[in-house]
């Protein structure tokens, strides 16, 4: 396997996130996993959302943080690229993430939390670590997903899939 090729951005705002997602959910196709992480707070669900309404899913994007995954398949049936979007937050190791049987083959999965989790389930992937500036307590009281504070991103493109593929 070749290696990866790394890209480092900052994006300032939630609208920024929100249109980085675009960007990136425009590039998906079926079978294709990106991994993302970050504190709380951190964009994982924002950035999702912009992948979702490029892709077409129906939604809305919201974490899944209780329900563990959700299916957003295309707005218009048999067209399109189904969207499994996954919070393994409180998944304790791969092998709870395998027990989700989540259909890797037939969508465009993005796994929130997942470092770690994915180990030998697809030769290529996208990961994109996440890094808000301001701690938790600096934005006490505020919707942690809205907070406009700036993030600096390192998209780390693994595998064939990825190779020579930019945004």
């Amino acid at each position: 396997m070749s290696e990866p090729t790394v890209l480092r951005l900052r994006v300032d705002t939630s609208d920024d996130m929100e249109a980085l997602g675009r960007r990136i959910g425009s590039l998906l196709r079926i079978g294709d996993l990106v991994v993302l992480s970050g504190g709380l707070g951190a964009g994982k669900t924002t950035l999702t959302r912009g992948i979702g309404e490029a892709m077409g899913v129906r939604g809305p994007i919201t974490s899944p943080t209780f329900v563990l995954s959700r299916v957003h398949p295309p707005v218009a049936p048999g067209a399109g690229v189904p969207l499994v979007h996954v919070d393994a937050y409180r998944l304790a190791n791969a092998r709870e993430l395998d027990d989700l049987d989540l259909d890797f083959a037939g969508a465009a999965v993005v796994v929130e939390w997942g470092d770690g989790l994915l180990d030998g389930v697809a030769e290529s992937w996208l990961r994109i670590a996440i890094d808000r500036h301001r701690t938790l307590s600096e934005v006490e009281g505020s919707d942690l997903e809205t907070d406009d504070s700036p993030r600096d991103l390192e998209l780390e493109f693994v595998g064939p899939r990825w190779a020579g593929v930019t945004l």
